[in-house]
Formats: C-alpha cells, sequence, structure tokens
C-alpha cells in the first residue's frame, strides 16, 4: 500500500511540474496554448500503446544484473513529447504504464511500475522542455542529452536511495545479497558497497538506454512529424 501510495505522489508531482513547465515555455515562446483535441488524444493513446508493448520486449546488459534489462519504451514517448509538450509525454508515460499492468500486471508491487515512470519522465520531461524552448534540430540533440543526462544522476540516486532498499523489503533479500549479484558481473562493483553498485551498473544501463533512445527518436522524429502534426487538432 505504501508503495502504492508514492506510486500516486509521484504521478501528481510530475504532471504538475508538467503543467508548470509547458505554461512557462508558452508564455516566454509566445506560443498558443491549446489543449487536448480528439486527435491528439488518440494519438498520444497510440504513442503510448506502442511505448507499452515495447516495454515488454527486455535486453539484458553484461555489467549489471539480470534484473535491470534494456528497452525501448522511450522511444515513442519521448516523439509524444517532442511533438506535443511536457504534459503529453508524461501523460503518455502514465498510459503505458497503466496498460503495461492490464496486459501483465505486477509482480513486484509496484515498485518496478513507480521506478519505470520516475526514471522514463526523469528522461522525457527534462527533454521536452529544453526541445519546446526552441524546435530545431541542435535543441532536439541538447535535448537528449539532457536528458539523458537527468535521468541517469536521477535513476542512481533513485536507485540507491528507495528502489533497492524496496526491493530488498519486497522479496525479503538481505542488501548485500542484491549487491552481491553486480559483484558477480562488473568487477567494478565492491562487495557490499551500494555507490559503486550504482556508479558501475545503474548509472551505465542509463546512459545506454538514454544514448539508444535519443538516437533512434531523432533519427526517426523527422520524418514522422509532419504525418503527426498533420494528424492532430494543433
Amino acid at each position: 500500500m505504501k508503495d502504492l501510495i508514492y506510486f500516486v505522489v509521484t504521478i501528481l508531482v510530475l504532471f504538475v511540474a508538467a503543467i508548470i513547465f509547458e505554461r512557462i515555455i508558452k508564455n516566454r515562446t509566445e506560443q498558443k496554448s491549446r489543449g487536448f483535441g480528439v486527435k491528439k488524444t488518440a494519438m498520444t493513446g497510440m504513442m503510448a500503446a506502442l511505448a507499452a508493448i515495447l516495454m515488454l520486449v527486455e535486453v539484458p546488459l553484461p555489467f549489471a544484473p539480470s534484473f535491470y534489462k534494456l528497452d525501448l519504451s522511450e522511444v515513442p514517448v519521448l516523439i509524444s513529447a517532442f511533438a506535443f509538450g511536457p504534459v503529453a509525454g508524461v501523460l503518455t508515460e502514465f498510459i503505458k504504464i497503466l496498460l503495461k499492468l492490464v496486459i501483465k500486471g505486477t509482480s513486484t508491487a509496484f515498485v518496478g511500475e513507480l521506478a519505470n515512470f520516475a526514471v522514463g519522465c526523469a528522461l522525457v520531461l527534462p527533454a521536452s522542455v529544453v526541445y519546446f524552448f526552441k524546435k530545431n534540430k541542435k535543441s532536439a540533440i541538447l535535448a537528449c542529452i539532457t536528458g539523458t543526462l537527468v535521468m541517469t544522476v536521477f535513476g542512481s540516486i533513485f536507485n540507491a536511495v528507495y528502489l533497492l532498499p524496496a526491493f530488498s523489503n519486497l522479496y525479503g533479500m538481505p542488501m548485500e545479497v542484491i549487491l552481491d549479484m553486480g559483484c558477480k558481473v562488473n568487477p567494478l562493483v565492491k562487495q557490499g558497497d551500494i555507490i559503486s553498485f550504482v556508479a558501475a551498473c545503474v548509472a551505465p544501463l542509463n546512459l545506454v538506454k538514454g544514448a539508444v533512445v535519443s538516437i533512434i527518436t531523432i533519427l526517426v522524429y523527422k520524418h514522422i512529424s509532419p504525418v503527426i502534426k498533420k494528424n492532430t487538432d494543433s
């Protein structure tokens, strides 16, 4: 129940932050404020559905324990955020998680879903904020770099402070056992040291994910953005 409450509070905080950032951007750049029309809502839902499907396809990485996997579900989310703004990005991320819960349920008492949502928004929200100030290729690259760095720093702290202890309590597994999993696959992890664990396993995972998601988004967005915008109300 406590983790579910954390999940709900995190969702509300990120939505409020996205709304505030979007209003600031529109005021400073004199962009017209437009809500979600039927077509834009449908497009956001389609992106979220694609993200939910991609979330089910996970690839393990050799430098991290097997419970850390790479997926590309943030690609459609980031595309949605670039096309429609920070609020749409957070909304797409949220719907993605809901669809995943419907399709597969939760095996982590919402801990894993909270982590995926929070860390995903740590990439998408700052990236969309940077991009919306000036929409061009250079801004998109800067946005992706910013989002990747924020996600890496936040993801590392979030794992050390909340996620790893939460999994330890959830599965009744001592923290030392979890950290030893890192030692077995990554020689840079020091036994019993959570700092070296997140630095050698979690941070590189987020850097790789951010880089791959960013490259795909930049390559794809230029070609599909005219189609997305043509088929929306904005």
